[in-house]
């Protein structure tokens, strides 16, 4: 099932949807609650707890949690920072019977805190004895367990609203993840998240962003048929730079050819050509001279990947230009996306939404300038990115978005930091189109091409260097195959384009 991200305000809605269905706001309580209980009970052994409750429907659900941590036994104290100001939440504190007292600035002895102070909703800086408990919480040392989101965690930016915010080590949120919880910024802040479900539903509400998980494209994915033959998978090829800036569209073009395109060529300068040869095997080499030669090679391509230690200047955009007068779909990385800094508009008027650009942050900024800075956050930046460029557009990190001109976006959840080696990204394009090369759309091609070069990354752990991940996409490819012939009964089925 694809899991949609929620704004603070879509989760809200999807809360009075549930009760308006009949379901009291209490009923949802005391789910949450037993919720946090149960993953506190997975997580921990029988230990001290201190629960600190705030006013709010948080605060309720953390006094349901120390009523169902105490019926099995465990020592749970409740500290309140305000009495409850919710006909719920003051139900819910009704029914603790155990150890309550003021919430203090300073932790009370205990071996585990479950923050319930307030939810990913709050909108104001944290104040008084609050904000000084987050600031000694800083120099703990004991696991904090959140509800919902750390107090004083923006849900819908995953920042501290003010200058300080809780920290924990784990978080249990409920029906859905909020942008906290998915961008990295909150997810340091959040630790570990389970997302519970309390029987809210599938909301009316469709939403147009999501985790980018296999549930999001893999009825997608190109997978072959039984009579495939190799220019049915696809053809991609990767533009060269001069002899002695090669290595880059090499590890793209094998990236390609690893993720399945049928038919994979390297477009060389004529300097080039002896070094690219002595490199490469299945991978073929093909010579171009000018934009001429380009054009006619993008014209006998279905994606090509251009940028990838391609040279900065107007020899770059003038190939470009050339590609992206062909049926190609063009995959536009590296110097590519640099080359036109000082003209991104010129970028722009050659692109169509087939196309994918995949700059890091730097090279975002260069022609999406104070975009990023001026955002509340990396979705919303991504998201105008895509709609200015008309095509879509991956911005890489730790948490990589994708975003269509639509308004699709999508998370990486899986980002691996062994990834941040040089050649990296240029793996990575060639993932992608070798992907749209087999015919998948691009918007689902760029979220299938991140997440599975994020698992390998995983896979391979410390020492990797680009050179080892297309390598490491079969094994993940397998998961994915074993993954859909136990939903659909096994069998390959095509859906690549065919010439």
């Amino acid at each position: 099932m694809q899991r949609e991200i929620m704004t603070v305000a879509e989760m809200t809605a999807a809360d009075r949807a549930a009760v308006a269905r009949g379901v009291s706001i209490g009923a949802l309580m005391e789910r949450a609650g037993i919720a946090v209980a149960e993953a506190v009970r997975a997580r921990f052994s029988h230990r001290r707890v201190v629960i600190w409750c705030g006013p709010g429907d948080n605060g309720g659900d953390g006094y349901v949690a120390a009523r169902h941590l105490r019926r099995k036994g465990w020592s749970v104290r409740v500290e309140t920072s305000a009495p409850p100001a919710t006909d719920a939440a003051r139900r819910a504190a009704a029914r603790w019977k155990g150890e309550t007292g003021p919430l203090s600035p300073e932790p009370s002895p205990a071996d585990i805190y479950i923050d319930a102070l307030f939810g990913a909703g709050l909108s104001r800086p944290l104040e008084g004895d609050v904000a000084r408990l987050a600031r000694a919480c800083s120099l703990l040392g004991k696991p904090v367990v959140a509800i919902d989101t750390p107090s004083g965690v923006s849900g819908d930016t995953g920042r501290a609203v003010g200058e300080i915010a809780f920290r924990a080590d784990l978080t249990v949120t409920f029906h859905r993840r909020k942008l906290a919880h998915c961008l990295v910024e909150g997810r340091a802040a959040c630790g570990d998240v389970i997302v519970a479900d309390i029987g809210l539903g599938e909301s009316d509400h469709l939403s147009s962003l999501h985790e980018n998980t296999p549930e999001l494209w893999e009825t997608r994915f190109p997978w072959p048929a039984l009579d495939a033959h190799k220019h049915r998978r696809g053809r991609f090829k990767v533009v060269s730079g001069e002899a002695w800036n090669t290595g880059a569209a090499r590890l793209a073009a094998r990236a390609g050819l690893r993720i399945g395109a049928g038919v994979v060529t390297v477009l060389s300068p004529p300097g080039a050509l002896a070094v690219n040869a002595s490199h490469l095997e299945a991978v073929m080499l093909a010579p171009f001279e000018g934009e001429t030669d380009l054009q006619a090679a993008g014209e006998a391509a279905d994606a090509v990947v251009i940028g990838p230690a391609s040279g900065v200047g107007d020899a770059t955009m003038r190939n470009l230009f050339a590609l992206a007068r062909t049926g190609a779909a063009l995959v536009i990385d590296a110097d590519a996306l640099t080359s036109f800094r000082h003209d991104p508009a010129a970028l722009f008027s050659a692109l169509d939404r087939d196309d994918v650009l995949t700059p890091h942050p730097g090279e975002f900024e260069r022609i999406f300038p104070g975009l990023l800075g001026g955002s509340p956050e990396r979705v919303a930046a991504v998201r105008e990115a895509a709609r200015r460029a008309g095509s879509v557009v991956l911005l890489k990190g730790p948490d990589t978005v994708v975003a269509a001109p639509d308004g699709r976006a999508a998370v990486l959840l899986n980002g691996s930091p062994w990834l941040a080696t040089a050649g990296s990204g240029d793996v990575l394009a060639g993932f992608i189109g070798g992907l749209i090369a087999q015919g998948m759309e691009t918007f689902e091609a760029a979220c299938a091409g991140a997440w599975i070069h994020a698992e390998c990354g995983g896979a391979h752990g410390p020492g990797l260097i680009s050179e080892d991940l297309p390598g490491l996409a079969p094994a993940v490819l397998a998961r994915l195959l074993a993954r859909r012939s136990d939903q659909s009964g096994g069998g390959l089925a095509s859906t690549g384009r065919n010439p």
